[in-house]
């Protein structure tokens, strides 16, 4: 996500996507039936920022009925690898755009798409590059693999204009040493999304694992 006045990294004209809530849920959804209700979920336990990857055929079509069905929810695309996906998911109504990793092609087609965005890092060198270009807050990921808190906390010192969404093998348990660290806006992951859950419609569930998880900030 851009940091300047152009692409600025927000959901709204004033607020940063990573300000929006403390956890933002990754989404994998084989049924584009579900999406709506999943969201209303998410949003009534305080996750109103929701991230729909692009890994399945039915991601688009969740995208789009989140958009047009969930005015609460702030819904984006993630797994976007490709200038097309940006476009895809832009008109389907994504209202952010989240990468694994990110190349100066994608940069730009996501610099371009007038929505903020999260381009992936795992290294300080590309923390680096992003700054270079404008880009402020960023995707830190694989999180727990590339070195988790201890890597975060690091780049602080050196770097602390960047601000990160670490995702990946992040739960409930190590969420909250994620949050506490001053470069660190938010979180992603699935643990308030189980797949029996889903596969239930167990949407009071759903709704329940987001409320605690909407609480895990820690009071500053």
């Amino acid at each position: 996500m851009a940091s300047s006045a152009h692409a600025s990294a927000s959901a709204s004209p004033h607020a940063s996507l990573l300000d929006l809530a403390p956890v933002v849920p990754v989404v994998v959804l084989q049924d584009a039936a579900d999406a709506v209700p999943l969201a209303r979920a998410l949003v009534a336990g305080g996750l109103p920022a929701i991230e729909v990857t692009l890994r399945t055929p039915a991601a688009l079509d969740a995208v789009r009925a989140i958009s047009e069905g969930v005015p609460d929810a702030v819904v984006g695309a993630g797994t976007v690898i490709t200038p097309e996906q940006v476009t895809e998911s832009v008109a389907a109504g994504a209202r952010f755009l989240v990468s694994p990793g990110w190349t100066d092609v994608l940069l730009e087609a996501m610099r371009g798409a007038g929505v903020p965005f999260l381009p992936g890092v795992s290294t300080t060198s590309e923390v680096v590059a992003l700054l270079e270009r404008g880009v402020r807050e960023m995707k830190f990921f694989p999180a727990e693999a590339a070195g988790g808190t201890a890597y975060l906390k690091s780049l602080s010192g050196p770097l602390p204009q960047a601000r990160f969404c670490p995702t990946g093998g992040i739960g409930a348990r190590n969420a909250p040493e994620y949050l506490a660290l001053p470069n660190v806006g938010c979180v992603g992951g699935t643990w308030m999304l189980p797949a029996d859950a889903i596969a239930a419609r167990d949407w009071g569930r759903v709704e329940k694992l987001a409320r605690e998880a909407a609480r895990l900030r820690p009071q500053v």
